[in-house]
């Protein structure tokens, strides 16, 4: 199952500082760990902490990112809006083992792809087919990246969060990985670009 998806900046913006994120949108999945600890934290509380969590993924992952774009040695080249599909053909990607504790009870395997300055992560639970993950962290990306228009200047992600649910209801329903054969891929590709239309 997957536990989480975020967006997030992984480059320096001229509001943060160096070394910092911004998660521009998250969404989890399955039980609170709040709910199953046996602290009595409120409502409040269970929010700041997940929060909390979702920072230290967001920052483990922009980490990832810069060790890999520094060990590439490849110059990020910036593309213009239109070129979604090359921008996400260059996108670096890799895994990142978050061990138990750090910030979940267990221990979880995020997956990354850093297209230009934003990465998009998914947190999967350790047994999760990885590949089955990679195929659709990078449908995720392709749809939010051409139907939402990120790369552009004044990219409005945080308006936009109704259509990132509803892509992940049905690319990702309820955290679930789906396997899908061609003529099911077909219409759900279908089924996205009507509802992204509207």
């Amino acid at each position: 199952m997957v536990r989480c998806f975020l967006i997030h900046t992984v480059c320096p913006v001229s509001a943060l500082g160096a070394g910092e994120t911004r998660v521009l949108y998250s969404r989890l999945f399955g039980p609170d760990e709040g709910m199953l600890s046996d602290q009595e934290l409120s409502l409040e509380e269970r929010r700041v902490l997940q929060k909390e969590k979702i920072a230290v993924v967001a920052r483990q992952v922009r980490s990832a990112v810069a060790l890999s774009r520094e060990a590439s040695g490849r110059p990020l080249v910036e593309t213009v809006p239109g070129e979604e599909a090359l921008a996400l053909q260059e996108a670096d990607g890799g895994v990142v083992r978050l061990r138990a504790g750090d910030p979940f009870s267990e221990e979880m395997s995020a997956l990354w792809l850093g297209v230009q300055s934003l990465g998009f992560t998914l947190v999967c639970e350790p047994h999760e087919n990885l590949l089955l993950a990679e195929g659709t962290l990078r449908n995720l990306t392709r749809h939010c990246l051409e139907h939402l228009h990120m790369l552009g200047q004044g990219s409005e992600v945080l308006l936009r969060s109704n259509r990132i649910d509803a892509l992940l209801s049905r690319l990702l329903p309820h955290g679930q990985l789906l396997f899908l054969n061609h003529r099911f891929g077909q219409s759900l590709e279908k089924e996205v670009a009507a509802y992204m239309a509207k």
